[in-house]
């Protein structure tokens, strides 16, 4: 099996802006969206909602030289708001169920996980 992350980006302000009513009305979509992944065979390792990116730390530099700045990495009016980590065989069934996440303005990102040895890589 082979894991996918699934990017979801959103207009925040646009979020923050919509009422109670709209929020549940997406998270109940997120629901079926979960419950139709697990109903093809995919399963879900994880995934969350991000809080507003004006709350991110971006890092940059060195370890003896760091600079830290307030806000996103990128000033877009999208920013990522939230994530699926996902185990998949089938990966063209899995794009088509993420269309249920889309529609004509909006469009999620799927991305295969390198797979890296990372315990060589520590000190």
């Amino acid at each position: 099996m082979t894991q996918y992350l699934i990017l979801i980006p959103s207009d925040e302000d646009a979020w923050e802006a919509s009422g109670p009513d709209a929020q549940q009305a997406v998270y109940d979509h997120h629901g079926r969206f979960s419950a139709l992944l697990e109903a093809h065979g995919h399963k879900i390792l994880g995934g969350a909602e991000l809080k507003h990116s004006r709350e991110a730390k971006v890092v940059r530099g060195t370890p003896s030289a760091l600079v830290i700045t307030e806000g996103p990495y990128a000033e877009t009016v999208e920013q990522l708001s939230g994530y699926y980590l996902v185990e998949s065989s089938d990966l063209d069934d899995l794009l088509q169920v993420c269309g249920v996440l889309t529609d004509a303005e909006s469009a999620v990102e799927v991305r295969e996980l390198a797979s890296v040895d990372m315990s060589s890589a520590r000190t």
